[in-house]
């Protein structure tokens, strides 16, 4: 079983915080994304800072894109994105649009789908889902267990390539062993600590403790 990557959000305020977490934990993680709480402060010359630091890196793009598909993706692309979220209450045109662009769309999934809507997702050949524990959710109270495990395990089930958010911590990864996940995205869990390096790498090594 191939051992997922792992992909560090960034969701501060200033390109520079974000810069100075990145310079320190960068090197170790898989992915580097540009948060959508950054994109929405910086805009995205944030995207063209991080491809300029780590050329060699995916760089994704957390858009949330609801609606202008292709222009945004077109945007994201031409920053340097590799991969960009559409949230899952977007349309199939917009998402179809913004595949056109950009052949690494991600839904990110909230309230707003369905199993119906991810046949369609399907269809237009969008392969990566991402799902989400909001921070909100979290906030009131709701943990990681089987009901979050059954559904990434039905998505893995109809070919899709999955990725799990969602205050994750070193304990929540051993939830998923033997389950063929793509991505663990985390945020706070790396970028709020005091020695952000030495968190990507305790996420690492707890990866590879059940994807050797």
């Amino acid at each position: 079983m191939i051992k997922p990557k792992l992909q560090m959000a960034l969701d501060q305020n200033t390109l520079a915080e974000a810069v100075a977490i990145a310079h320190l934990a960068g090197p170790i993680v898989d992915i580097v994304e540009v948060g959508t709480i950054l994109e929405l402060q910086e805009g995205q010359q944030s995207i063209r800072v991080f491809r300029k630091m780590f050329p060699d890196k995916i760089i994704a793009s957390d858009t949330k894109c609801a609606d202008a598909g292709s222009t945004v993706a077109q945007n994201s692309k031409d920053a340097g994105a590799d991969l960009m979220t559409v949230i899952d209450s977007a349309t199939i045109a917009t998402m179809k649009s913004a595949k056109s662009v950009l052949d690494g769309i991600q839904v990110e999934l909230y309230t707003a789908w369905s199993w119906e809507l991810a046949e369609q997702w399907k269809e237009i050949g969008i392969k990566q889902v991402i799902y989400h524990q909001s921070r909100d959710a979290l906030l009131a109270g709701e943990v990681w267990g089987d009901k979050d495990l059954n559904i990434v395990k039905k998505f893995i089930e109809l070919g899709f390539e999955i990725s799990v958010t969602g205050g994750l911590d070193l304990n929540t990864i051993k939830l998923f062993e033997g389950v063929p996940v793509t991505t663990f995205i985390a945020g706070r869990a790396i970028t709020g600590q005091d020695n952000p390096a030495k968190a990507a790498q305790d996420f690492q090594d707890e990866i590879r403790k059940y994807w050797p």
